[in-house]
C-alpha cells in the first residue's frame, strides 16, 4: 500500500520579533541607523552574492566605501599561505590553522582604518573582516551563509573563495578548499561576532533579502534549543539514486533519482526562523556554535568541543543501483593525513528494503589479500570489472535490519534499499574501491581511492567476525506496559549508542546530558512532549529525524494521529561515555 507523504521538507521554529523583507526596507532602515551612526560593517560569511549585496549597500548615502577584498592579500600569496592546506589531492585536504586575520595585508589594513577615521561623512565597509576593519562601534551587519546553499552555487561556479576567486576551478576543488580552509576560518571568526551583530541578513534566495535584529536572533537560539527540533533536510541526486524518497518525501516526480537526504548534518543544514509568519533562514551551525553546551551536553561538548558528533542521512536505491564498494578511514589515519579528530564510523540501518536489497560488509573469509588489491589496481585502470562477491560479503536485507561498520570495514548498501545512515560527522572521509564501471552525474568517472583504501581496510574484519559482531546485534534492555526497547549497537570501537524503541502508548526518555538525534522509523505519526511542559508539544512523521537538545533532559514519544493505538518505533543515537 502506497503510504501517504507527510514528511515535512520546511521545518521551522516559530517566534514573534522584528523581521524586514526586501531591499528597499532594509536599505530604508539602515538609512536611519547611519544618522545615528555613521559607521556601517556588513560582514559576509563567504558564499554570499557578494555584488548583489554591495550593489545594493552601495546606494546608501555614504561618503565613504570600503570592499574588504580590496584589503587583502594579493592571491598569488593566498595561494602560497594556503597551499599546505590544499594538497595536491583532487578531493582531501588539511585541517587549516590560519585566522582571517592572516588574510589582510597590514598596510592595507592601516591605511583604510584611518581613512574610516578622518573620514568627513558616513562610511559603509562591507565584505569578508568587514568587523574587523571598521571600529567597534560601527553597527553591524551578518549576511550569513548555509553550507549546502554555498555547495549549489559551487556547481554554478558563482562564489569566489575566502581571498581569491576561485570560480573556474572543479566542484571538489571549491568545496575542498571551503571545507578545509575557508569554512573553518570563517565559523571561528562568525563565532567571535555573535554578541557584536546588529542585524542577520538571510539571502539565500537571490534578490530576496530579509533582515532580523539582534534580539530576534537570539530569541530563535533560545526557544530552538530548548525544544526539539528538525533542521532544514536537502536532497540530491546520485549515480546510484534510487525512488523511494519522491514518494514518501514529496519530492518532484520528473527528477531522475534522488540518492541523498541530508536530515541532520548540521554543519551543513539550515534552521528555518518563522519569524512573525516570515521564513528566515540561517546556517543550522550557528546553533552549535552558540549553545554547543546546552545542544550537546556538557560532556559531549568537553569531548567534542563545538563539532556536532552525529550525524544521519538517507541513501536511497529502491529502483537504483549499488553504492561504490568503500572503505572508511581509522582514527590513526585521519588524524595523520588530514588533521581530524576522530573518523567517520557509521552503521545502515534499513528503514525500508524491497524484494533482492542487500548490503556488501566485510570480507570473505580467506581472501588473497594481494589478489585483492590488485584486482582493484586493475579495475581502477580499467582493465576488468572488479568481482566484489569473490572478496565481499553480499548479504540478503530486510526491513529493520541494522548493519554496523566501523571504520576499516569494506562495505556498501546494495540495489532496493533505503538506508537510515548512522555514522559520526566528518563526512568526507570515503576511500571508494569500486564504482560497478559508471560514471558520476558529471559524466566523468569518480575518484577511486585504492591506494588510500588499502592502508586502512582491516583485514580481520570477515565472515565469522561480521556475522558474529557486525549484523543485527539486538538485545531488550527494558520494557513496560505498552513499549520495549532495543539495544542496536553501535560497535565497542562507535563512540555512538543507537537504541530502538517500539511503543503503542507514551514512552519516557530522558537525554542524559547528550544530545539526542531520533528517526520515526515505524508508524504515521508521533508526539513528543514534556513531562513538565517545558516545551510545546512536537509532531514528527514517518521517516523524520529530529534533535533532541541534551538540556531538554526528559520527554515523552506517543503514538499520535492516524497512528495512535498503533505500533510505531523510533531509533535512538547519542553518544556514549
Amino acid at each position: 500500500m502506497k503510504r501517504k507523504a507527510n514528511y515535512d521538507r520546511f521545518p521551522c521554529t516559530g517566534i514573534s520579533g522584528t523581521v524586514v523583507e526586501g531591499w528597499e526596507a532594509i536599505g530604508a532602515l539602515l538609512r536611519k541607523h547611519l544618522q545615528v551612526n555613521p559607521v556601517l560593517a556588513a560582514d559576509f560569511y563567504p558564499g554570499v552574492y557578494e555584488d548583489e549585496i554591495i550593489g545594493e549597500l552601495g546606494d546608501l548615502p555614504v561618503t565613504l566605501f570600503i570592499n574588504t577584498r580590496d584589503l587583502m592579500k594579493k592571491e598569488t600569496e593566498i595561494d602560497t599561505m594556503t597551499r599546505r592546506f590544499m594538497t595536491d589531492d583532487v578531493l582531501f585536504g588539511y585541517v587549516t590553522n590560519l585566522t582571517l586575520d592572516d588574510y589582510f595585508d597590514p598596510d592595507k589594513l592601516r591605511k583604510a582604518r584611518r581613512a574610516i577615521a578622518s573620514a568627513p561623512g558616513k562610511v559603509i565597509v562591507a565584505g569578508t573582516g568587514a568587523a574587523r576593519v571598521a571600529p567597534p562601534s560601527a553597527t553591524l551587519l551578518y549576511a550569513d551563509m548555509a553550507r549546502w546553499e554555498i555547495q549549489q552555487r559551487f556547481r554554478r561556479h558563482e562564489v569566489k573563495a575566502l581571498g581569491i576567486d576561485n570560480r573556474s576551478d572543479t566542484v571538489s576543488l571549491q568545496y575542498k578548499r571551503g571545507y578545509f580552509n575557508d569554512w573553518r576560518i570563517c565559523d571561528r571568526y562568525k563565532e567571535s561576532l555573535f554578541e557584536k551583530v546588529d542585524f542577520w541578513i538571510d539571502t539565500h534566495v537571490a534578490g530576496s533579502p530579509k533582515m532580523i535584529d539582534k534580539a530576534t536572533f537570539f530569541k530563535g537560539m533560545e526557544q530552538t534549543v530548548k525544544t526539539p527540533f528538525r533542521v532544514v533536510p536537502f536532497f540530491d541526486p546520485a549515480p546510484w539514486g534510487g525512488q523511494w524518497m519522491k514518494d514518501v518525501c514529496a519530492l518532484d516526480p520528473e527528477k531522475e533519482n534522488y540518492g541523498w537526504c541530508f536530515d541532520c548534518v548540521p554543519e551543513e543544514n539550515s534552521l528555518y526562523l518563522e519569524v512573525n509568519g516570515v521564513r528566515f533562514e540561517l546556517p543550522s551551525v550557528d546553533l552549535v556554535l552558540l549553545k554547543s553546551r546546552e545542544l550537546l551536553g556538557e560532556p559531549v561538548e568537553a569531548r567534542f568541543g563545538k563539532d556536532f558528533p552525529i550525524r544521519f542521512d538517507f541513501l536511497d536505491t529502491v529502483g537504483g543501483g549499488n553504492l561504490s564498494l568503500q572503505v572508511h578511514p581509522t582514527t590513526q589515519f585521519i588524524r595523520e593525513r588530514f588533521g581530524m579528530h576522530y573518523t567517520q564510523d557509521e552503521s545502515y540501518y534499513l528503514l525500508d528494503a524491497k524484494e533482492g536489497a542487500s548490503v556488501y560488509l566485510g570480507l570473505k573469509t580467506g581472501v588473497d589479500k594481494q589478489a585483492m588489491i590488485s584486482d582493484l589496481r586493475k579495475a581502477e585502470r580499467g582493465e576488468i570489472a572488479f568481482d566484489a562477491e569473490k572478496y565481499v560479503n553480499k548479504l540478503p536485507a530486510k526491513k529493520h535490519d541494522h548493519y554496523l561498520i566501523p571504520g576499516g570495514t569494506v562495505h556498501c548498501s546494495g540495489i532496493n534499499a533505503l538506508v537510515l545512515e548512522i555514522s559520526s560527522t566528518p563526512n568526507l572521509f570515503t576511500f571508494k574501491l569500486w564504482d560497478w564501471q559508471r560514471l558520476g552525474l558529471d559524466g566523468k568517472p569518480r575518484p577511486i581511492n585504492v591506494e588510500r583504501g588499502k592502508e586502512v581496510i582491516d583485514w580481520g574484519r570477515d565472515t565469522e567476525y561480521i556475522r558474529q559482531h557486525l549484523v543485527n546485534r539486538f538485545t531488550e534492555v527494558a520494557s513496560g506496559d505498552c513499549w520495549r526497547e532495543e539495544r542496536t549497537g553501535l560497535h565497542p570501537n562507535e563512540f555512538i549508542e543507537t537504541r530502538r524503541h517500539w511503543f503503542t502508548g507514551p514512552v519516557t526518555h530522558c537525554t542524559n546530558h547528550s544530545v539526542n538525534v531520533l528517526n520515526l522509523i515505524e508508524g504515521e505519526e508521533a508526539l513528543v512532549e514534556s513531562p513538565r511542559g517545558a516545551f510545546e508539544p512536537f509532531t514528527v512523521h514517518y521517516a523524520e529525524t529530529f534533535i533532541v537538545p541534551a538540556a531538554v533532559g526528559e520527554y515523552t514519544i506517543s503514538p499520535y494521529g492516524e497512528s495512535a493505538g498503533r505500533e510505531c518505533a523510533t531509533i535512538k543515537a547519542y553518544v556514549r561515555f
